[in-house]
């Protein structure tokens, strides 16, 4: 492979490599999720170690072959991201669910187009749910596994918004009986909620949480074994 030059880039995720070292994970915006060696940035005069943080926007270039690559270069790209509180712990949500759903070297240039925006979003001092919700569900349709449709012809065919409808793994939305509602109520949701959520009409705090529900359902066998740390740690958080 070519050396890649001065690529835009975030870092998802860096652990120790070795002895002066690291493994980075990035998210670049030509050539999607990789890992690289950082060589040397752990040593006391590295001027490297502070940029290889989440959510600083980055220059980067690499060079090698195979799976892990070797960082060469690496200088700041704008204005960094300061998050703080729940809107740190959004912001490391998005980056495990990055590392955990996308395949490497896919290139996703909206969704990096997204991710940056999203971040932008969460230097605020108050985490707005409508910032994740809709995160969400645009990464899930990058990746192939929206569920709702996008035109509104589509979209007014599938729902009705006084009927009632049960999500089925891998078969979607069913209309469902009256009689279901009480029964399978986890997996029941209103027609007026999905199309409020389709059209990301964040109206009230019920669509909202259906919106939380069905990412929570879709994300389920996407995600297997693999937990999501940054969940428990805004838990604690949350009850501390």
């Amino acid at each position: 492979m070519k050396p890649v030059l001065l690529e835009k880039a975030y870092v998802l995720h860096r652990r120790p490599y070795r002895e002066t070292s690291f493994l980075v994970e990035l998210f670049t915006a030509s050539h999607g999720r990789l890992t690289v060696v950082a060589k040397g940035v752990r040593k006391v005069n590295s001027t490297q170690q502070g940029l290889l943080q989440p959510f600083i926007p980055l220059l980067v270039s690499w060079t090698g072959k195979g799976e892990l690559m070797t960082l060469t270069q690496v200088e700041l790209n704008g204005s960094v991201k300061r998050l703080q509180g729940e809107c740190l712990f959004a912001g490391l949500y998005l980056n495990e669910l990055l590392i955990c759903l996308l395949e490497k070297w896919d290139t996703h240039f909206p969704l990096y187009a997204a991710y940056e925006k999203t971040l932008a979003h969460l230097e605020g001092s108050i985490l707005e749910q409508q910032i994740l919700r809709s995160f969400e569900k645009f990464l899930l349709e990058e990746l192939g596994y929206g569920l709702l449709p996008k035109s509104e012809a589509e979209l007014q065919a599938a729902f009705l918004p006084d009927k009632y409808y049960r999500f089925v793994p891998e078969q979607g939305f069913v209309l469902s009986e009256l009689g279901e509602v009480s029964q399978f109520k986890a997996t029941i949701f209103s027609g007026k909620s999905l199309l409020a959520i389709a059209r990301e009409e964040w109206l009230n705090e019920s669509v909202l949480q259906d919106a939380k529900r069905l990412v929570r359902f879709l994300l389920t066998p996407l995600l297997g074994t693999r937990e999501i740390y940054s969940r428990k740690l805004f838990l604690k958080l949350d009850t501390e």
